[in-house]
């Protein structure tokens, strides 16, 4: 709202030499603005000064020990020569502790307010001294919430972008890693950065995630999910397309392997551009374990991925069209525990699986003390009582929370969204057309997959199209001696 204000009002708009006409410009732009404080003083010199901030967002003791009392007090430091004005002593950097530059755009200079810098204005000079003295309440670095781990690093991104920024460039002894600053939003000015390491990263790649954001034009950028939606190349796939991580070492990592990271003012998840299908089912722990480990943890990982997604259509598709497939003796067990249902086994699953969601959703939204224990205690007895009332049957009961418990062990829970979508259409198809409806929805699934690109990369890379240098860490992470020696021949070899 202010920030509209002042575009209307005084659009490229210089400030002039009378301090009192540039208070009351800024008083009239920052109208029915209680937070914005308006400080007048005088310099040793006499001269008027005024100072123009946001309450909370400054430093005040670092202001009135590197700013005020030289101004007030001690005039300018010996040896400088004559110095006229207090921009000039701004400008030759005589208050030290403070990084200072010489702004006249009054848009500019307000907008530097609104971030949480002090204006300082002087009676019968046409520029403001714009000094850096920003104290915002920030979280402090503490251990990722979303993506725990048994080994590694401990610390997590906060809401502060330079906080984070300082957590990735602490990882990188090289000026090779580049930190573009842009900013976005027509009223928020939301700072954004675009990381990558210069050389490794394809420029091509680049310049389209650069062209991609600097064409976002919205009003407010409150979190790096606006940034997702405006540049993903399909907004119909379930599929993400881009990598969320709230750890450093996921997007150091990421970067090294000349992918593109985007920081967003405001929130502590980072987006890594491009991103694969088998990423979402990475976790950090892989880089951090012995190989045989992370190839056992990984083989679990992608069969409970892929049964959470097709027990209960399989389930469907053979107690309903395919019985001979089932042992006799099991086919009759399931039969009379079935005898009392009153809803064919379509309607059972599909009602549990609602329900199942709708506890899962509880759980996560209701306060973190009580939020499990509705959530299990909930399945629990409604599983239980549902079974005793013959409205559903247990079998039923057991599949669907299988597939459900199956589905925890994906690593990040953005990519177990779209697996617990896709469940739903191929239950549908199951019930109607039995496996060759399952088939049908499984083909389906994986044409989608192969021609899905996010920003020219194949979604299904490196297994399609084959890539054989990026198939030693697919599924099996091959020990890093292996990987840098073969790396070392093929070099070898082609040079």
């Amino acid at each position: 709202m202010v920030l509209s204000k002042l575009k209307m009002e005084a659009s490229n708009q210089p400030i002039t030499k009378d301090i009192d006409q540039n208070k009351s410009d800024f008083k009239k732009a920052f109208e029915k603005c209680s937070d914005i404080v308006f400080r007048e003083m005088n310099s040793h010199r006499k001269i008027r000064i005024l100072l123009i901030y946001v309450d909370g967002m400054i430093d005040v003791e670092l202001i009135e020990s590197n700013l005020l009392k030289p101004i007030l007090f001690e005039g300018q430091a010996q040896g400088f020569g004559a110095i006229g004005d207090i921009t000039n002593m701004c400008e030759r950097e005589l208050y030290s502790g403070l990084q200072v530059k010489k702004l006249s755009d009054f848009d500019e200079i307000a907008e530097h307010i609104l971030k949480g810098d002090l204006a300082i204005l002087a009676d019968g000079e046409g520029v403001a001294c714009v000094a850096q003295v920003k104290k915002v309440p920030t979280r402090s670095i503490e251990e990722s919430t979303s993506e725990p781990t048994l080994r590694g690093a401990k610390e997590s991104f906060t809401e502060d972008i330079r906080t984070n920024t300082v957590l990735i460039r602490k990882k990188f002894a090289t000026t090779k890693l580049k930190l573009e600053a842009i900013k976005i939003g027509k009223l928020t000015k939301t700072n954004v950065v675009v990381a990558y390491i210069e050389g490794i990263v394809d420029p091509n790649l680049l310049d389209e995630v650069l062209a991609r954001i600097n064409r976002i034009e919205m009003d407010g950028i409150f979190e790096s999910g606006y940034i997702e939606e405006s540049i993903e190349d399909t907004h119909f796939s379930p599929f993400p397309q881009m990598l969320n991580t709230e750890r450093p070492d996921v997007v150091s990592a990421e970067i090294m392997e000349g992918k593109v990271a985007i920081l967003t003012d405001g929130t502590p998840y980072v987006l890594v551009v491009p991103m694969t299908f088998w990423s979402g089912l990475q976790a950090p722990d892989d880089y951090y374990e012995r190989f045989l480990y992370v190839f056992l943890n990984r083989t679990i990982r992608y069969f409970f991925s892929l049964f959470s997604v097709l027990l209960p259509s399989f389930y469907i598709a053979l107690t309903n069209f395919h019985q001979e497939l089932v042992p006799s003796k099991l086919m009759i067990s399931i039969a009379a525990l079935r005898e009392r249902a009153p809803f064919p086994t379509l309607i059972e699953v599909l009602m549990m699986e609602v329900m199942f969601e709708g506890l899962r959703e509880a759980g996560i939204r209701l306060p973190k003390t009580i939020g499990p224990l509705v959530s299990v205690v909930g399945a629990l007895v409604i599983g239980e009582a549902a079974v005793r009332a013959g409205i559903i049957s247990s079998p039923i009961v057991i599949v669907v929370s299988a597939a459900g418990i199956a589905s925890f062990i994906i690593p990040r829970y953005r990519f177990g969204i779209p697996l617990r979508i896709l469940r739903f259409p191929l239950i549908l198809l199951s019930g109607l057309f039995g496996l060759f409806g399952l088939v049908a929805g499984i083909v389906a699934i994986l044409i989608h997959l192969v021609q899905l690109r996010p920003f020219g990369m194949p979604y299904l890379s490196p297994v399609a199209p084959i890539a054989g240098q990026w198939l030693k860490d697919w599924w099996i992470r091959w020990p890093y001696k292996i990987t840098k020696n073969a790396d070392q021949r093929r070099k070898g070899g082609n040079a």
